[in-house]
């Protein structure tokens, strides 16, 4: 592209700009360095926390049996939970009222009580009806089984867990549903889609961006809660924080087994929030308001028009790859 201006009869004085100078920066930067330092110090040093103990019990058996159920338990819940939440968000929002307000109870139940009473009832699941059957209510059954060959502990717990928390992730992907534009998906029935194939390929597709995040957020917060699955009771082998504390209680040094269950979860949510960072990225593409601006050889955008007609002035003449003259931003 060439340049062609017409000469000016003074050309700009130099600008002597003087840094600022920001003293505050520097006085907290010091301040958090010092007490940074103070709390590593205080983490070497204290005998109470025996970190050869630590080292030696970091990668036990009993220890890496407990992370190989807690993320079991993790990924069995989160999945349950994902495909009734995408149901009951999709129910919520159906013209059918029975549909609505089953969703609605199931939410309400759900988010109403705690997630360790409920994880203790799925224990006595046995217990309550000690024989499940299939049938025809207040008549014949056709099919019956024991309850306590059907829902063992850890079967129990993953449905205690993914039930509760498809309460709350079926309000998130609610949310991401309605913020998808309504004229879409009117433009897609009008082309002849279905509900079903407009949900799959239209509706979800985008409001990923909005449930990838809180979803995240709350696969961190299960990995966390699988702690809470000796309510059913899930005792042997065991989960993480189970595995940690029961030998901690036996070499009589609960503080080192746990900073080396504290150190697996952050291991584990760190590779977690690694995950969370890519899928926000493949989901959010097309929506950076600052992102780069790419396009084929000989094309340009309309970021690009507007950069060049805010760079360009009446005296200047713009001759682009294909040879059109623009002047002042606008086309000869």
């Amino acid at each position: 592209m060439t340049l062609q201006q017409a000469p000016t009869a003074r050309q700009p004085e130099r600008i002597h700009a003087i840094p600022v100078r920001y003293p505050g920066r520097w006085v907290s930067a010091v301040v958090v360095l010092v007490l940074a330092a103070m709390a590593v110090h205080a983490l070497v040093t204290n005998e109470i926390f025996a970190w050869p103990t630590v080292w030696h019990y970091l990668f036990a058996k009993p220890v890496l049996r407990g992370v190989e159920w807690t993320l079991i338990f993790t990924v069995s819940s989160m999945v349950l939970a994902i495909v009734l939440a995408v149901l009951l968000a999709v129910m919520r929002e159906t013209p059918n009222p029975v549909m609505r307000w089953v969703a609605w109870f199931y939410i309400w139940l759900f988010r109403g009580t705690p997630v360790y009473v409920q994880l203790f009832l799925w224990g006595l699941l046995a217990v309550i009806f000690p024989r499940l059957s299939l049938g025809i209510p207040f008549g014949p059954d056709f099919w019956h089984f024991t309850t306590r060959d059907l829902v063992n502990a850890a079967v129990a717990s993953i449905l205690g867990l993914g039930l509760n928390e498809a309460a709350y992730l079926s309000e998130i992907v609610r949310a991401g549903l309605e913020s998808v534009d309504h004229g879409q998906r009117e433009a897609a029935r009008a082309l002849g889609m279905k509900d079903g194939p407009i949900l799959r390929r239209i509706v979800l597709p985008q409001a990923m961006r909005v449930i990838v995040p809180p979803t995240g957020n709350e696969t961190i917060s299960m990995l966390k809660t699988t702690s809470l699955v000796i309510a059913v009771p899930f005792t042997l082998p065991g989960e993480l924080n189970f595995a940690t504390t029961a030998i901690g209680n036996r070499t009589f040094q609960p503080v080192p087994l746990a900073i080396v269950a504290c150190i697996w979860y952050l291991a584990i949510t760190s590779i977690l929030m690694v995950g969370q960072h890519y899928l926000e990225k493949y989901y959010g593409r097309g929506f950076e308001p600052h992102g780069p601006v790419t396009t084929k050889p000989g094309r340009r955008t309309s970021r690009q028009a507007a950069i060049n007609a805010a760079h360009t002035t009446p005296d200047m003449e713009l001759i682009d790859d294909q040879g059109h003259v623009t002047k002042g931003g606008a086309d000869r």
